[in-house]
């Protein structure tokens, strides 16, 4: 399977503060907030949301093609994502911007508060999908996640113009969308990806029920933290996948995009969609033990795990595949 995968590229600045941002929050006073937090550490590690769902799919096996926009300064990070199998070619590069920044900090309930510096990703909006699907003859599934909202528009338009199957996936961008724009990127589309969060957002903004969006696309997928994940077909019941054990709780994020990873390589096998559910709920366990959104690795434990998590007969489904695991 030929898959695209556009959205933001960026370098994350990840702290680590050891108390709870709820305990210094004035709810009263909340329209003067002005706060500081000393945190313990300071990583800096490779992010965005598309190279993290490039780096998962790549380490199931596949070799998946990154869309988006960064800056000159992207060399080092290029040559890493090349090195894990991720495709880089049809990545634009910016001759003023620098690559995009994500700065976090994560407290002892694992809340977290983020500031995101656009940068080069604004000239994603210039990237069309056609030359990058002429080269590669043709693509089966085109990701739309989280980007520059005016290219987020074009990709979707330009999949329904051209045929390109797609997956809509706003998520981190949803608090900036209106109703209309929400409508416009994921009314019939093949795939939804969102979180139970960002579920109560869309209805709100667009004014459909849960059931209405659910009618309105092919699948629907929504992580529910730790009460795993739930996909959601029209007129069938829906499938519950609980969350697969983890090793460690170190740090959250990125663990929605190895989520996503996980479930859209099981589309690739062409499993179920009970075990696509299952695979990125695997995923997202070795994802949330590291801190960084790309450092997790198997060491040949993947299947062991995932049959502990899902038995047997769940890993008997999915064997086949694994042969192809790059970590």
């Amino acid at each position: 399977m030929q898959i695209a995968v556009t959205g933001s590229i960026a370098m994350d600045h990840l702290m680590t503060f050891p108390g709870r941002f709820a305990e210094s929050l004035v709810v009263e006073h909340l329209d003067k907030i002005s706060l500081s937090f000393l945190v313990e550490d300071l990583q800096i590690k490779r992010g965005g949301i598309a190279p993290n769902v490039s780096f998962g799919l790549a380490a199931l096996g596949l070799s998946p093609l990154l869309v988006g926009s960064v800056g000159e300064d992207f060399g080092e990070y290029r040559a890493w994502l090349d090195r894990h199998g991720v495709l880089t070619w049809p990545v634009h590069v910016s001759e003023t911007k620098h690559t995009a920044r994500f700065v976090c900090t994560t407290d002892a309930d694992n809340a977290q508060i983020g500031s995101f510096y656009t940068g080069a990703m604004a000239e994603a909006r210039q990237i069309e999908l056609a030359p990058i699907a002429a080269r590669v003859g043709g693509l089966d599934l085109v990701i739309i996640s989280p980007n520059d909202p005016e290219a987020m528009q074009r990709h979707t338009d330009e999949c329904r113009s051209r045929g390109y199957r797609f997956i809509a996936d706003p998520s981190q961008q949803m608090a900036w969308l209106d109703g209309p724009e929400i409508i416009r990127l994921i009314d019939g589309a093949d795939y939804l990806f969102s979180n139970d969060y960002e579920d109560t957002l869309i209805t709100q903004k667009t004014g459909w029920s849960h059931e209405e969006i659910v009618s309105r696309v092919g699948v629907r997928v929504m992580t529910r933290g730790r009460r795993g994940a739930r996909v959601e077909v029209a007129g069938q019941e829906p499938i519950d996948v609980p969350i697969a054990q983890e090793t460690a709780k170190r740090d959250p994020t990125g663990v929605g995009d190895a989520f996503r990873a996980g479930f859209i390589a099981g589309l690739s096998w062409g499993v179920s969609l009970e075990r696509c559910a299952q695979i990125g709920s695997m995923l997202s366990a070795y994802a949330v033990a590291v801190v960084g959104t790309q450092e997790y690795r198997f060491n040949s434990s993947f299947g062991r795990r995932f049959a502990e998590a899902y038995g047997d007969e769940a890993l008997a489904d999915i064997t086949p595949h694994l042969t192809g695991l790059r970590l």
